[in-house]
């Protein structure tokens, strides 16, 4: 059986597990306050628990170190976007305890982050991340997180349909800096991701072959990708190679910054001037890969090609990159009028003679008429 007694004015618990003692503060002067912690200490013994610590002494920090801690180990890509929902949520939990981790209080966080103007695609990802420093939390040993508040996730429409006419493209890419249309343009025709393109390295290419590829485990799906340099992308890279020789960068990657001793980082402020020079609408890197997917089906390319160039897994999201455009939508009406002009007969029973364009009635097969 445990006791207590006093340090000084704390009172201390003292309790044995498997024949080990264990002491603890119950940072109280009040004695029911300490008998109140080793009653709950000496039930989770009792059903073969480990006690855990005081969970009113953990606080949002900790969990997030440990959420970023689990991305660095499990070498997670999206790291970087998981630290952006770490800092978000800071502005609402920081230095609040576990137990003050509420339900209401998650709430007045989406309510705060809405008014922010943030999407629900958005905050719907920041509550995962919170969902996911709890869980881990939780299931730590000790736990450091005695529940999982429910967490209600937000209605999305977050189906996005920005993609590139080929005009607007090519205004795009006149607008930008030189080290960073070649970046685009390979992006434009292969639909590779960003992080793709960027950590893309001369380890990975075979110009004698104009072949390039990703290893298993380099992309986000975990599978690997080879794609076949056309004549415009075999300038590009020839370009960037013969750069790489004569010393004007001397990274391994194939897109260096602009000052060519790293790889692309952030090029943010670059592309949003570039939409602008160009007269277009606010454009995300990502609408080209979009509009890659979208270029090679209506090219011909068999589907499942590319999707094995785009790097697409799953066909429903294949789908939904696989966008219609306004003039996919009049082109459709052209050809259903041009159709329909030559369907010279105005009754179902009549048959069209396409090339005297006359009509004659077909003979019915009812006998009763």
């Amino acid at each position: 059986m445990g006791s207590l007694y006093l340090r000084g004015n704390t009172w201390w618990i003292k309790y044995y597990r498997q024949g080990k003692c264990f002491r603890e503060s119950s940072e109280s002067t009040k004695k029911m306050v300490a008998k109140k912690l080793l009653a709950r200490k000496e039930g989770d013994i009792a059903k073969g628990k480990i006690p855990g610590v005081r969970f009113d002494k953990v606080i949002f920090e900790d969990l997030a170190d440990n959420f970023l801690k689990d991305y660095k180990i499990n070498q997670k890509k999206s790291l970087a976007k998981a630290q952006r929902s770490v800092n978000h949520l800071k502005k609402s939990f920081e230095r609040v305890r576990v137990p003050q981790i509420t339900t209401p209080k998650i709430n007045e966080f989406i309510e705060n982050r809405i008014n922010d103007g943030a999407a629900n695609a958005t905050i719907n990802r920041e509550l995962s991340a919170l969902k996911r420093m709890l869980n881990l939390g939780a299931q730590q040993t000790p736990p450091i997180v005695d529940r999982v508040p429910h967490i209600s996730m937000l209605i999305e429409n977050n189906v996005r349909k920005g993609f590139f006419e080929h005009d607007d493209f090519l205004a795009l890419r006149d607008a930008l800096p030189g080290y960073l249309k070649g970046f685009v343009t390979f992006g434009y025709k292969s639909g590779w991701r960003v992080s793709e393109i960027t950590g893309l390295r001369w380890s990975n290419v075979d110009l004698n072959k104009r072949i390039v590829w990703l290893e298993i485990g380099m992309t986000k799906n975990k599978e690997g990708r080879t794609i076949y340099l056309d004549d415009e992308l075999m300038e590009i890279f020839n370009t960037q190679r013969s750069l790489q020789k004569r010393g004007e960068f001397i990274v391994p990657y194939v897109f260096p910054n602009r000052k060519g001793d790293d790889g692309i980082r952030d090029f943010r402020r670059a592309w949003s001037t570039a939409c602008q020079k160009a007269g277009i609408a606010k454009r995300l890197f990502h609408d080209l890969r979009r509009t890659a997917v979208r270029n090679m089906v209506r090219s011909g390319v068999p589907e499942g090609v590319a999707m094995m160039i785009s790097g697409h897994k799953t066909r429903s999201v294949f789908e939904r990159y696989n966008i219609v455009s306004d003039t996919d939508l009049i082109i459709a009406a052209q050809k259903q009028e041009v159709y329909l002009k030559t369907q010279v007969g105005t009754n179902p029973g009549t048959v069209v003679n396409i090339e005297n364009k006359k009509g004659f009635q077909k003979k019915s097969e009812n006998p009763c008429h």
